[in-house]
């Protein structure tokens, strides 16, 4: 298939024009998460032209940090999370989703174990502007 369909029934190799490692399969998010031991880690399960979908469990505080560059979607699988701000506490559920705007300080912290699903910039580092201990190293599954 050389009509360009080949894409379509999932024929060509894992990589896009530009080179960059593209995988094909199915992932189960759930089956991901449950292979998750530490907290703040994220996982890649996605990439979404230059956006990685991504999967954490979170427990206690994380780092105050913001994102110069880059707004930071948040959508809450399982638990609750509440993400402090200068001007409000955010409390989401699940199902609840949650855009902090691009440049807002903002720390996420959860009572209790908590799966979340975040959608960002490949690039976008976990701590933001803020390293320490808590920032991960980008991890494509």
């Amino acid at each position: 298939m050389t009509d360009g369909t080949a894409w379509q029934h999932g024929l060509m190799d894992s990589s896009d024009a530009r080179g960059d490692a593209r995988n094909v399969d199915a992932r189960n998010v759930d089956a991901v998460l449950s292979s998750i031991t530490e907290h703040w880690s994220p996982r890649t399960v996605a990439v979404v032209n230059d956006y990685d979908v991504r999967v954490v469990k979170v427990q206690g505080e994380f780092t105050r940090h913001r994102h110069v560059e880059t707004d930071e979607f948040f959508l809450v699988l399982s638990g609750c999370l509440r993400i402090r701000m200068d001007e409000a506490e955010v409390v989401l559920q699940p199902g609840d989703t949650y855009v902090v705007q691009r440049g807002l300080l903002h720390q996420p912290y959860a009572e209790t174990e908590t799966t979340v699903l975040l959608f960002e910039p490949s690039a976008t580092v976990n701590t933001g502007d803020t390293p320490s201990e808590l920032t991960a190293e980008r991890r494509v599954i």
